[in-house]
């Protein structure tokens, strides 16, 4: 078995080959800042992230005929169930006129086109909209402003599954609370294999974060998008980019923080404590979407790699369920460990159907699909 996995992100890509168990070729193409300087929206990047994909492959001698199939990151597609899902023309509708813009809303653009060429299927899994939402988590406290599931789904749902494989139980069996701390913080509620509570770890709400702000005083936050002072840009900036611990303390860094935190250098360490704090009071929410019989608490991504962090959050956590720590963020491997999974019959493959209305069609007899018409790569318009 031959995978061929593509992780588009700001400044690189990431691509490597997997034989479903370990991965047996890997390469990172960076992109300089004065070459992405040129593009106005991440969609205009599609043909030179497509060029760089293709030397990759031709300097590393990979014969594409080879590959079972190829997976890509992303995307900010609708609110749609987790799993591993064959991309077609709805999946590339949905990501060339996304709502939300990023890189990895190319890596299912870039897996479609390779594998075409390569005569193989392309899948994404777990994106990063992954909704499983209880009705009742769905709500805020204004009706035209609803709560939104959007966290480290990839991440979170794979050491989630492979915790679930070395215990020798079945992932949707389980009840667990999987922590993902990199740049945003996710606290994640998997109830018998759905995630069925959330924060927003992008630019929504939960702990703050290295470079998030996570939630915010409400009427404070009102007064300060009035103030005349800043532009709508740069409000949104400091909910996700310069938040967090960028915003107190001018870096983020989190390895720096610690070590000025172990030295007891303020306001490094108090601010540092804040953000533990709050990711153990979500532990302590998320325990409630699973009315307290939690299984294990998994703490993941690159923060977890802190042994003082960790200790902090099972200070004050640690009474709600035992701790298990898998640090890093291998979002290639996770990749790579769905498309194996979906190819074996492992996992099933799902048809992206964000609205229903592909499975209604396919109810009516005689009725067939509508399909989008052709995607252009153009930006949608606001």
């Amino acid at each position: 078995m031959k995978i061929f996995v593509i992780n588009p992100g700001s400044t690189s890509t990431k691509f490597s080959v997997s034989d479903g168990q370990a991965m047996i070729w890997n390469t990172t193409v960076h992109h300089p800042a004065d070459e992405l300087a040129g593009f106005n929206h991440p969609n205009e990047q599609l043909d030179y992230r497509n060029r760089a994909m293709h030397r990759a492959i031709e300097e590393a001698g990979l014969d594409i005929s080879e590959f079972d199939a190829v997976i890509g990151r992303g995307g900010l597609l609708r609110p749609t169930p987790g799993g591993v899902y064959e991309v077609d023309e709805y999946i590339i509708h949905d990501l060339v006129h996304a709502e939300m813009e990023h890189v990895c809303n190319l890596g299912a653009l870039l897996a479609d086109i390779l594998a075409k060429e390569a005569g193989c299927r392309s899948f994404i899994a777990d994106p990063e909209v992954v909704d499983e939402f209880i009705p009742e988590a769905r709500l805020s406290g204004l009706p035209m402003l609803e709560r939104r599931s959007v966290f480290h789904a990839l991440n979170g749902k794979a050491v989630a599954r492979l915790y679930a494989r070395e215990i020798g139980r079945r992932y949707d069996e389980l009840n667990l609370i999987v922590v993902h701390m990199g740049g945003g913080i996710s606290v994640a509620a998997h109830r018998m294999g759905k995630v069925v509570d959330v924060n927003n770890a992008l630019n929504g709400d939960g702990p703050y974060a290295p470079e998030r702000a996570g939630t915010l005083p409400a009427d404070q936050f009102a007064e300060l998008c009035f103030s005349g002072k800043y532009t709508l840009r740069e409000i949104k900036k400091m909910i996700n980019g310069r938040g967090g611990l960028a915003a107190h303390l001018g870096t983020n860094d989190t390895r720096l923080i610690e070590q000025k935190a172990l030295a007891g250098e303020e306001p490094y360490k108090g601010v540092l404590e804040g953000m533990l704090y709050g990711t153990a009071r979500e532990i302590g929410a998320r325990s409630v979407a699973l009315r307290g019989k939690v299984d294990a608490i998994i703490i993941t991504g690159g923060i977890a790699h802190s042994k003082y962090c960790v200790d902090r959050i099972v200070e004050w956590a640690g009474f709600i369920g035992p701790v298990v720590v898998r640090p890093g963020e291998d979002e290639m491997f996770s990749l790579a460990f769905n498309a194996a999974c979906a190819l074996t019959g492992e996992l099933p493959i799902s048809i992206y159907d964000p609205d229903g209305t592909r499975a209604a069609a396919r109810e009516s007899a005689g009725t067939p699909e509508e399909v989008p018409a052709e995607a252009s790569l153009e930006p949608a318009m606001a």
